[in-house]
């Protein structure tokens, strides 16, 4: 009787173990949108550099589309 009822036991342990553990899993599947960045085929773009001789250096970009907008960042690093 003692065997039997061992027997049982670890059966059901052994069965309802593994649908213990899935029970638990959580699996999250998010979708993200694709990306896509287009740039306009008239878009001109000039970058210049300088260096002087302290250490500095200057970076200017300047992007110009058809219609003849223009933007210019500048940006500088000393050490």
């Amino acid at each position: 009787m003692r065997n039997t009822l061992f027997a049982a036991t670890t059966l059901a342990l052994l069965v309802g173990a593994p649908a213990l553990a899935q029970a638990e899993t959580t699996i999250i599947r998010r979708e993200a949108p694709d990306v896509v960045v287009e740039r306009p085929a008239s878009e001109r773009k000039t970058v210049e550099t300088r260096e002087s001789a302290d250490g500095c250096a200057t970076k200017t970009v300047t992007k110009e589309n058809d219609v003849g907008d223009r933007k210019t960042v500048t940006k500088e690093v000393c050490d």
